[in-house]
């Protein structure tokens, strides 16, 4: 046996989103062969990799197939993350991937969906930051459970710099951070627009895999000087099934696709897409209609990356800083495991085409 034995048994191999082999793909790493085992490392794409288990049952499967049925496989993985970023050394020099949380009004759940895409992210090894960009009704401090806590200050490469606080593993900065939560946020435009670029510009974030950026509600200000002054990889727009939010979703989906703003959809996910009471897990209740956000991504050609259920655990969570993420609730954890895998595996693909 040699690594080319090793190398051909796993060019039949296909990477199950950006459908080449492993080896056209250079994911094959560190092989190491002998008389009766073969080890090597598979490079994926992203630490939060959903398909890691599928690759390495036909990593085994194939070695087993083309060079001996009886041979030792040990298949281990690493991670690069992949990104679509040029400017890497200027904004934000740590960050792979920026993904905005968008929707076209408020109260259809975007902080809870950009909460606990971070917290999935992070438990599937990926390193996060979110940001709360919603300057007029920040909820991050209360989500996380860090109200009246402060960021430090600290000098980095001979700057003073903000330090995100940390909670549940993922890096936090939030204008409800900084004043006091009884206080109103009072503030035209240009002031708005200049705190926002603070949190790009004096924040230390470090090395991150991804940055997921909760944003306001519709379409203003503070969407522009954040698509201007960072170079976003790509939103997630959340909507739910009624006819009210869909029609202001469309009009989130239309300022993304602008030809001076440019930034990718990268799918579209519907939240309180039914109602399951505590007491009847089983139970399905379409209170804001069925299928709503579906049949919007179907109509834009988006990708469609999963229904949040409307529980009850998930709204406590978010009221007791313990995101549902971080609870026992498994029916909604497992729906946004299940979201934060498609979204991985949406930027994946997108910046494989690069």
């Amino acid at each position: 046996m040699v690594r080319e034995d090793v190398l051909k048994a796993l060019s039949t191999v296909q990477e199950p989103d950006l459908k080449k082999d492993l080896v056209t793909l250079n994911m094959v790493k560190d092989i190491v062969v002998d008389e009766s085992r073969v080890s090597f490392i598979i490079e994926l794409t992203t630490p939060a990799c959903p398909m890691k288990e599928l690759i390495k049952r036909d990593c085994i499967h194939a070695i087993h197939t083309h060079m001996g049925a009886d041979l030792d496989v040990n298949v281990q993985f690493t991670s690069n993350t992949t990104s679509l970023r040029s400017d890497i050394g200027n904004v934000l020099p740590g960050v792979k991937n920026i993904i905005t949380v968008i929707s076209g009004k408020g109260g259809v759940g975007k902080s809870t969906v950009a909460a606990n895409l971070s917290l999935a992210l992070s438990q599937q090894g990926a390193k996060v930051g979110l940001m709360d960009a919603d300057i007029y009704g920040p909820s991050v401090p209360i989500m996380f459970g860090v109200r009246g806590q402060r960021p430090l200050m600290m000098e980095v490469e001979g700057k003073e710099k903000i330090v995100p606080l940390e909670q549940y593993g993922i890096k936090l900065i939030s204008i409800g951070l900084l004043v006091d939560e009884k206080s109103a946020v009072v503030w035209r435009g240009p002031m708005a627009s200049s705190a926002i670029r603070q949190f790009v510009t004096d924040v230390h974030w470090g090395e991150l895999d991804y940055l997921v950026i909760d944003m306001p509600p519709g379409t203003g200000d503070i969407h522009l000087t954040l698509i201007q002054t960072i170079p976003v990889t790509g939103a997630v727009v959340v909507t739910t099934p009624q006819e009210v939010a869909l029609a202001d979703a469309k009009k989130a989906i239309a300022m993304f696709g602008q030809a001076q703003i440019n930034v990718p959809i990268i799918g579209l996910v519907e939240n309180m897409a039914w109602f399951t009471p505590e007491e009847l897990p089983e139970n399905k209740y379409y209170i804001f209609g069925k299928d709503g956000g579906k049949n919007l991504a179907d109509q834009f050609d988006l990708n469609f990356l999963g229904q949040i259920p409307l529980v009850q655990g998930i709204r406590e969570g978010g009221d007791k800083g313990l995101p549902v993420m971080m609870g026992e609730d498994q029916i909604s954890k497992q729906a946004f495991m299940s979201f934060a895998a498609d979204t991985i595996r949406a930027v994946a693909v997108a910046n494989a085409k690069k």
